[in-house]
């Protein structure tokens, strides 16, 4: 069967391109062998959000002191916990299938796809041909080769979502942004939890000052965190898991659930690459050019499977880039976006941009500004005040660098930052904007109009 495009995967890019293509008149057909959606639908950002959601209810209401009412014990029902987020992504899942199902043009597979050419495509019993393949294919939980793992239950954040009960203690590997969130929800919804980070802080990718007040924050909601786990081995002591984090074997975690959070890797082993002669990189992910063409001329990659971002916003750029390009007329990169991003935890981090590691490690001169949230009247009005937000500036250019907002609303208030930074503009525009008060948003103009010079010295060189 010959195709004017073929699209292998149903995320967030390979369903609004097989509608744009389908819209222009070609004849589409679109590939999926397990749910429509991909990742952020069914086990990423949908899930995990609502039930963050339910987790800051269930917080707030315990906290109700501390805004004048009393609501009583608090006792989570995880069966409704799981029912909301289940109905929740069942709308958005049933959502993206019906409309590929409906669309005019376009040939809906359900089933696995393997390339036997550069330009065919086996589904099951049938050979699909384009001059265009389009691959959406997504990723999954990496699992490391940790001691032990293979010989016990563990979960990933794809087997968190069947969970409709509460662990009793459930103990996470990776202190990262997945086993951040994942942490401190079920923390809230009352498990004890501890995480275990092999490295010497929570988000190696954030700076340092970032790191020590999420530690801060999670721990004083009751977390345990336990950084510089040496020779982590694992094993099960009746219906525990135990690990052992200590390289002499006398420090031991013992808990009732282990979930495992340590990256993610592509879903791209079974694709049949080899065979049309795309070329991936040494962690599997599909190597492509500035504008997301493989190494086969007329196959591209976007999403998750070309590790050129790993969110869903990254995954929809390159939807519209691909898009743009081909379909408009126009001549947009991947290298024209900026790195941005968010940590979902309460309260959530919005990142932009370079962090105040990379600036001095690039040795520009730099200026900074930062405001802590309690210094916010809208965080004390909203009792939220943990966190600070962070701005960094080209001392020569007055362009805006970097930003760290981590605080009530940071995911938001971000955009402030990052449209500006897009725009190309330098950061006096937004210093000499007048914002509403009161919000979080309203102290970014005074935070830039108090910058000082950026040391050359990070915190960790200083102590």
């Amino acid at each position: 069967m010959n195709y004017d495009a073929i699209v292998i995967g149903t995320g967030q890019a390979g369903p609004a391109l097989a509608r744009r293509m389908a819209g222009s008149g070609m004849k589409v057909a679109i590939i999926e062998r397990g749910r429509f959606g991909g990742t952020c639908v069914n086990t990423g950002c949908t899930p995990t959000k609502a039930l963050v959601a339910s987790a800051y209810a269930a917080h707030v209401a315990r906290r109700g002191a501390d805004f004048g009412f009393s609501a009583g014990e608090i006792k989570m029902d995880m069966q409704r916990v799981k029912a909301r987020k289940d109905q929740i992504v069942g709308q958005s899942n049933s959502g993206v299938e019906r409309s590929l199902k409906n669309l005019e043009n376009c040939q809906v597979y359900e089933q696995h796809a393997r390339f036997i050419s550069a330009h065919e495509v086996e589904v099951g019993t049938e050979v699909l041909r384009s001059d265009r393949i389009f691959i959406n294919v997504g990723g999954r939980a990496a699992v490391p080769a940790i001691p032990g793992l293979d010989q016990v239950d563990y979960l990933t954040n794809s087997s968190m979502m069947d969970l409709g009960f509460l662990p009793p203690h459930l103990v996470i590997i990776g202190g990262s942004y997945i086993g951040l969130e994942f942490g401190q929800m079920y923390r809230r919804f009352g498990s004890e939890v501890t995480i275990i980070e092999l490295g010497p802080r929570l988000t190696p990718r954030e700076d340092e000052d970032v790191s020590e007040a999420i530690k801060g924050f999670l721990t004083k909601e009751g977390i345990t965190v336990r950084l510089k786990a040496n020779c982590l081995s694992v094993g099960k002591q009746g219906s525990d898991v135990v690990l052992t984090v200590d390289c002499d074997g006398t420090s031991e975690i013992r808990g009732s659930h282990l979930l495992v959070a340590t990256g993610r890797r592509p879903n791209t082993d079974d694709l049949g690459l080899a065979r049309a002669g795309v070329q991936q990189d040494a962690r599997g992910y599909i190597m492509v050019d500035d504008e997301l063409r493989t190494s086969v001329p007329g196959i591209w990659a976007l999403g998750d499977c070309n590790g050129r971002g790993a969110f869903t916003h990254t995954a929809w750029n390159d939807y519209e880039i691909v898009a743009g390009n081909l379909l408009d007329g126009q001549h947009r990169r991947v290298s024209d976006r900026i790195t941005a991003y968010a940590l979902y935890t309460d309260p959530p981090l919005g990142r932009a941009g370079m962090t105040e590691a990379e600036v001095r490690k690039s040795g520009r001169r730099a200026l900074v500004g930062k405001i802590a949230m309690e210094d916010v009247s809208r965080a004390w009005e909203k009792s939220e005040t943990e966190g600070f937000m962070k701005v960094l500036i080209d001392a020569d250019t007055k362009a805006i660098l970097g930003a760290a907002f981590l605080g009530t609303g940071g995911d938001e208030v971000l955009h402030c930052v990052l449209d500006v930074m897009y725009a190309k503009a330098p950061y006096t525009v937004i210093e000499r904007a007048m914002h509403i008060h009161p919000t979080v948003a309203e102290f970014i103009p005074s935070l830039l109009g108090d910058l000082a010079p950026l040391s050359s010295e990070s915190a960790s060189d200083r102590t």
